[in-house]
């Protein structure tokens, strides 16, 4: 078995056509690290492929710079107009693409998931995600665009399902019959 490493780089990106957020955090065991926030604003441009173009670009001088072991993604959300939801999930790919492309482990949660590992809400608002990032990291500045804190969300809930499956306090079953025999005393 080989051993785990000690350290490793988190990218965490909240993709957007509009603005794309991405924070990057330095994990040290069950420590954290900011290194790196901010976002790539994108309204400027009209055109949707050179919107692509600029994330992609982005995204690889990001990978180029950090070197990250991990990128964690926002999963796109529904929304009522198809348009957006396509155009959400083509910025998504566009920065899966640039990791998978340096062979970077990719791996993405529901916006809920996120703010649930933040806060212990589901539905906080990006303020309370904000503050408790500013907390958790030992920051003070806020970013002009709320999107860099989205994406340092995003890393650090990567982080904290490592440090809470790596205890062995978190596992996860195919189904209740496989919960059952592992939990014999806990099932009457």
């Amino acid at each position: 078995m080989l051993a785990e490493k000690k350290e490793r780089v988190i990218l965490g990106i909240d993709p957007g056509t509009a603005v794309m957020g991405y924070g990057i955090i330095l994990e040290m065991g069950n420590k954290m690290e900011l290194l790196s926030l901010g976002v790539v604003k994108l309204n400027q441009l009209d055109d949707h492929f050179l919107k692509l173009q600029r994330i992609f670009e982005k995204t690889m001088g990001l990978i180029e710079n950090y070197k990250p072991d991990a990128l964690a993604i926002e999963a796109p959300f529904y929304a009522k107009n198809v348009q957006v939801t396509l155009k959400l999930g083509r910025a998504q790919g566009i920065c899966m693409a640039a990791a998978l492309s340096k062979n970077i482990p990719v791996t993405e949660y529901a916006p809920r998931k996120i703010k649930q590992s933040i806060t212990g809400k589901g539905t906080a608002t990006k303020e309370q995600v904000a503050a408790m990032l500013q907390r958790l990291l030992n920051f003070k500045e806020t970013p002009e665009y709320l999107d860099a804190t989205d994406g340092l969300a995003v890393a650090v809930c990567h982080s904290f399902q490592k440090i809470s499956t790596s205890g062995g306090k978190s596992k996860t079953y195919t189904g209740w019959e496989a919960f059952v025999s592992d939990n014999k005393k806990r099932v009457k």
